[in-house]
């Protein structure tokens, strides 16, 4: 049976159409974006982090399952508005008994404070389409100043689901203890670096 599976896939590649497998992005200038209400798309969206491991190591982990929405005006991007969702609990590490151990109460305490959320307060673009974007992130409980410098990666029509999608690399970086979550500091690290993939679909025509 599981012979069968790479054959498959194979002949399922190749009855894509040559067009199809070719350059995705229409444009890599943010001035071209069209303007409008977009909303984040879960699959192709990866919330990423790193925090050191008693210096020793770069732990990497990942939350999935986001949602939220983005408003672009590539003429006026200081009134863009952004705000993200990411559901604590499906925190994924290499462990299972890290992850069952990062969403009880020492750590996330999903079950108390079950999402992290992002909300814009104001976008200085910088050219080259890169930008900042200040606002407030709200983790266990609590609500901080947070600054995210972000990339902007491509934009166009996806082949495959016909929508109009763009793209951004994001990184920050927030001192854990900020937000209450202090176990086994300086062990592990306090700062935690987050890198984001995010892809977000067009609404409307």
């Amino acid at each position: 049976m599981k012979r069968t599976v790479l054959p498959a896939l194979l002949t399922a590649l190749l009855a894509v159409p040559a067009s199809t497998c070719a350059q995705v992005s229409e444009t890599h200038d943010p001035g071209r974006v069209e303007s409008g209400s977009y909303v984040l798309e879960p699959s192709h969206t990866q919330v990423n982090f790193v925090v050191s491991h008693m210096g020793f190591t770069n732990y990497y982990g990942r939350f999935s399952n986001a949602s939220g929405t983005l408003t672009i005006n590539p003429h006026d991007p200081a009134h863009d508005t952004l705000e993200v969702t990411v559901p604590v609990e499906t925190i994924s590490t290499t462990s299972d008994k890290l992850n069952g151990d990062l969403k009880g109460a020492d750590w996330l305490d999903a079950e108390v404070f079950p999402t992290a959320t992002f909300k814009s307060a104001g976008i200085m673009a910088h050219g080259g389409g890169t930008a900042e974007v200040a606002g407030t992130l709200t983790l266990h409980g609590i609500t901080r100043p947070m600054v995210f410098s972000v990339r902007f990666n491509g934009a166009g029509i996806n082949p495959l689901d016909k929508k109009y999608t763009v793209g951004f690399e994001v990184t920050g970086q927030i001192k854990r203890s900020d937000f209450g979550i202090s176990k086994y500091v300086p062990l592990v690290g306090n700062q935690v670096t987050l890198l984001i993939s995010a892809a977000f679909e067009r609404q409307g025509s």
